[in-house]
């Protein structure tokens, strides 16, 4: 099946916002064995929306139109869809109404502009949309089954995994019953996954398992898209694919499905009554912050700590013999004086040197930290390649992944693809 998107805007078109919805519209299809095979783009002129509709519908089998739901006058779609599909724009009653208690929940009167968004092309399918005012709907123009979204991107993902990809799956004669398992680790590339993982998809029947990667560094999501008659056929399927994947993995694997690195780190805390100490420099507080906003996290976070000269650093947590130098000594050192100053259960140290001439594209960051406990204090050294960003984002994944290795009783110092031999 040939599927096509078109993204409406001219805040799209010139470049002013990032097209993110693409991107997301593309891979969930991915994920569901669905390919794009051409994206366009227009901005909000007539002509130009009416050509690149009728293009379209004459090309692909389906096409996913993103954008111009709204009650402005430079929201378009719904009038020039119907103008493509040769029908009348007419008013929905149903959408009117789902629009108006919209409102009621919040206590707010419904502007009159909001009406154009219950215009809809005459004997259109409504798309729901339970958490905004633009009415999705579907109807064809030429051979294509068109598909209009809002621009607003949780709108958006909402309908597009609700209301569209069933319909698609349908539409393509694919087995509607689909599961995506993914993992998500640190430490590896994608290439060296790649690798370790050869051969992994010939251990489900009939090519019923496909594996994919999306990098998005530093992290790495694996997934396994499986397909089969229902459930218990996806899951014994997918059984020796998964167990394969976590063997050849091993510790790599800091998440599954939807978790994420900070919060299997909170749950680890949670279980054995921890609380948690952070003292962290040139990250700007971003491992405090990766934890602190979620749900528990008040009763586990006792203090964190940032500042960007180790002397700084030595005063907020008296510790009055201030180590030289960032090494793996002195970020034990800190740890084990947050642990005593704030009385946390554990605390995690990341300290980092930045080589000299660090406004060059292209420098190391050297990583020292260390985790410590009343009873024990495990430190690791790193030396991360990159640019500044790249440090920084390295060095707050790493502190929180060797503070989940530690939690889970795994070595804090495997080598990892992302660090500098020396």
């Amino acid at each position: 099946m040939k599927i096509e998107v078109i993204c409406t805007g001219d805040e799209v078109l010139t470049g002013k916002i990032v097209n993110t919805n693409f991107s997301y519209i593309t891979q969930k299809l991915e994920d569901f064995g669905l390919s794009v095979s051409q994206e366009t783009t227009v901005g909000d002129d007539r002509e130009s929306l009416l050509r690149a509709f009728l293009l379209a519908g004459e090309r692909a089998d389906a096409v996913i139109v993103n954008g111009g739901l709204g009650p402005t006058v430079d929201d378009l779609s719904q009038e020039i869809a119907a103008k493509a599909a040769g029908v009348e724009l007419v008013l929905s009653q149903e959408w009117l109404k789902t629009m108006e208690a919209f409102f009621l929940r919040r206590s707010r009167a419904m502007p009159p502009n909001n009406t154009k968004q219950a215009m809809l092309p005459q004997g259109s399918e409504i798309l729901d949309n339970p958490i905004g005012t633009a009415c999705g709907f579907a109807v064809n123009i030429g051979k294509a089954r068109f598909f209009f979204t809002p621009g607003v991107p949780r709108e958006l993902r909402r309908m597009l995994e609700e209301q569209i990809i069933p319909r698609l799956m349908a539409k393509s004669g694919q087995q509607t019953a689909v599961f995506l398992k993914r993992f998500h680790s640190y430490g590896i590339g994608e290439s060296h996954a790649d690798a370790l993982l050869n051969g992994v998809e010939a251990l489900a029947p009939e090519g019923s398992v496909k594996l994919g990667f999306r990098a998005h560094y530093p992290q790495l999501e694996t997934k396994l898209t499986a397909r089969g008659k229902d459930m218990n056929d996806i899951r014994a399927k997918l059984a020796p694919v998964e167990a394969e994947v976590r063997k050849r993995y091993g510790n790599f694997i800091l998440g599954e499905d939807d978790q994420t690195l900070e919060g299997v780190v909170l749950a680890e805390l949670e279980k054995v009554k921890g609380t948690l100490t952070i003292v962290e420099s040139f990250t700007g507080g971003q491992i405090t912050g990766r934890i602190a906003h979620l749900p528990g996290a008040q009763n586990v976070i006792r203090r964190g700590i940032v500042a960007r000269e180790l002397t700084e650093i030595c005063n907020a947590v008296r510790l009055l013999n201030v180590p030289e130098g960032i090494t793996k000594e002195a970020a034990a050192a800190v740890a084990r004086a947050a642990l005593q100053e704030t009385g946390a259960t554990h605390a995690l140290a990341v300290l980092i040197d930045l080589d000299t001439g660090s406004d060059r594209i292209e420098f190391a960051g050297t990583v020292c930290l260390a985790i410590a406990t009343a009873d024990h204090t495990a430190v690791r050294r790193s030396r991360v390649v990159g640019g500044r960003d790249w440090v920084r984002l390295g060095a707050i994944e790493m502190g929180l992944d060797c503070l989940r290795r530690a939690l889970q009783g795994l070595p804090v110092d495997e080598r990892i693809d992302f660090e500098k031999v020396e």
